[in-house]
């Protein structure tokens, strides 16, 4: 696996990168990990709907092809997006997902947080409020998008 910080990057830019690198890639290609930060920007999921978002404001809002919600992405989030063969490494996409939640309790542990996840709920979640959200895109077996944590 390829890991890769691509730093302070527009939103839509990357995303436009993800489905080329989707679009792109063959059994072969090696499956990346894109550790990014955004500046601020609401990412509407396609379980979303508009009211969810609360005011409206100077963040720009845009629509993508991930599931989940509405998500805040900006300064002071950890975003890692997830460029995974799901057929080659042998798990569906709810495997997958619950392998992420758990790295990220995991690692959340390893700094003495107590991370937990909430029924019904996607994402993980510290002393009840939620700290990664995750949201993914799965294309002829293959998934972009990916969680984003918040650290600051």
């Amino acid at each position: 696996m390829k890991i890769i910080n691509l730093g302070l990057q527009d939103y839509t830019q990357t995303w436009d990168a993800m489905k080329n690198f989707t679009q792109a890639r063959n059994a072969n290609t090696k499956d990346e990990l894109w550790i990014v930060e955004h500046p601020s920007v609401f990412t509407q999921g396609i379980s979303s709907k508009a009211e969810h978002l609360l005011e409206s404001s100077d963040i720009p809002v845009v629509n993508t092809d991930r599931g989940g919600q509405i998500t805040y992405h900006g300064p002071g989030q950890l975003i890692v997006y997830c460029l995974i063969d799901l057929k080659r490494l042998g798990v569906g996409v709810k495997k997958m997902v619950s392998l992420i939640e758990l790295s990220i309790i995991d690692l959340l542990a390893k700094y003495q947080i107590e991370a937990h996840l909430k029924e019904g709920a996607p994402g993980v979640y510290v002393n009840g409020a939620k700290i990664a959200a995750l949201g993914l895109k799965v294309k002829n077996g293959r998934t972009y998008h990916g969680l984003s944590l918040n650290v600051d």
